[in-house]
């Protein structure tokens, strides 16, 4: 249960960050799911652990390694886009 309880907040963390840059994240759920959990690392590993606690997830951090997450994935979808592109 604790499993599927990380799924789901991961999701949102993910979704929160997509919805906060006004960018979509490539994937779908699935995509939001892994922003979240890659972004709660990446949030720890810049910011420590500080904050709510939700899901196993700080969640402060993992929102703002998530927001840097989907910034940088959309940076590189644009440059890719841009080259494709006559």
């Amino acid at each position: 249960m604790a499993f599927l309880w990380s799924l789901i907040i991961g999701g949102i963390i993910g979704w929160l960050a997509g919805l906060i840059m006004g960018r979509d994240i490539p994937g779908g759920i699935i995509g939001n799911i892994i922003a979240g959990f890659i972004g709660a690392w990446l949030g720890s590993f810049l910011l420590g652990n500080w904050g709510p606690v939700v899901g196993d997830f700080y969640f402060i951090p993992a929102l703002i390694g998530s927001l840097v997450l989907v910034f940088i994935v959309s940076l590189i979808m644009g440059a890719m886009g841009k080259r494709r592109t006559p």
